[in-house]
């Protein structure tokens, strides 16, 4: 099991993760990541610690599909991996019908089916076989209408390599069965290690139907996992509940939240509608009370030296292959290497 870094994205300030990035690659951290949401965008951190770093790899998790064409990731990505000597991973997600749409102003459409094409189209950039055309539900190249003077193009830049490793980030059965198909790899969000069959039927239904050349056993199984380091669990708790409170109960929509649904398959119904209904009603401190300690250990690693130990076990039985450390503390990423590594 390799060991990655996540930086996420800012808040409502820049965060000065270089640090952090430098000891992570000091340490033979397999790869760092920057993220995304309404606020810092993903490129920009990253290719700052990528300047800053020297071995290890640097992905999105994510880059919001919505947010751009297929043609600029296409492009951007091969940028990073030539700046990098090829340490660049693509990871890509479909975000939530509230940023997509009251964000990006672009519809929400179907998920599934745009990744699919998005994949494609990006591939086929990278290969550069040919000038690119293509024409489907989601993505018409060079679309119809308009000027009427689009022609087909293919990538002026050579990429450093013809495939960029390529992660979607996936929750639902649907989501998660096409990493499987068509991804070198997957990023979950509150991922249980205890919970892998609730997962093993969609990655089985996706490798079933990925091309014959595709070796299941070379997908990246990448979640993220936040690592509180401190003797008081209690207190490590509670610095990942205000996250989990966050993406259970407001990170979408009342009829549509990927993470409140997450939360249900685990078993945690009740628990799942409390933190909603308090959030949605803007009690937040009062959802943050609501999340369980016996969720927080199963997605999160809290407490002293001895506890992550013990608990990293499942870690590492569970299939996966890389864990993405989501933590501040440069103590905590030593511990995690001294675990790990």
């Amino acid at each position: 099991m390799r060991l990655g870094l996540n930086c996420g994205y800012w808040g409502s300030m820049p965060v000065d993760n270089v640090a952090l990035a430098q000891e992570a690659d000091r340490l033979g951290f397999h790869s760092l990541w920057t993220a995304e949401a309404y606020g810092s965008d993903a490129v920009s951190p990253l290719v700052w610690l990528a300047a800053k770093t020297e071995k290890i790899n640097v992905g999105t998790a994510i880059m919001q599909m919505t947010a751009r064409v297929p043609a600029m990731t296409a492009m951007t990505a091969a940028t990073i991996d030539l700046l990098t000597g090829g340490r660049m991973l693509l990871g890509i997600g479909a975000s939530g019908p509230q940023v997509v749409e009251g964000w990006h102003g672009v519809p929400y459409g179907k998920p599934v089916t745009r990744a699919r094409e998005y994949v494609e189209i990006v591939r086929r950039i990278w290969k550069r076989e040919e000038p690119l055309e293509y024409h489907a539900e989601h993505y018409d190249i060079p679309c119809k209408g308009g000027s009427g003077l689009g022609k087909p193009l293919k990538l002026i830049l050579h990429p450093y390599r013809p495939s960029i490793p390529i992660y979607l980030a996936a929750v639902g059965p649907k989501n998660v069965a096409l990493a499987a198909e068509v991804a070198d790899g997957w990023l979950p969000m509150l991922f249980s290690p205890d919970r892998m069959s609730v997962y093993r039927e969609w990655l089985d239904e996706g490798f079933a139907k990925a091309s014959p050349d595709r070796d299941p056993d070379a997908f990246d199984i990448a979640p993220s996992v936040q690592v509180v380091l401190g003797d008081d669990v209690d207190l490590c708790r509670n610095a990942v509940k205000p996250m989990i409170a966050l993406y259970v109960g407001g990170m979408g929509a009342r009829e549509k939240n990927f993470y409140f649904n997450i939360a249900c398959r685990y078993g945690y119904d009740e628990a799942a509608n409390r933190i909603q209904d308090l959030y949605l009603s803007g009690k937040k401190m009062e959802a943050v009370s609501a999340v369980p300690d016996a969720f927080v250990d199963e997605v999160a690693l809290c407490g002293p030296r001895e506890r992550i130990a013990e608990r990293l076990a499942a870690w590492k039985s569970s299939g996966i292959t890389t864990l993405i450390c989501s933590t501040w503390d440069i103590n905590a990423l030593r511990v995690m290497a001294e675990l790990a590594l």
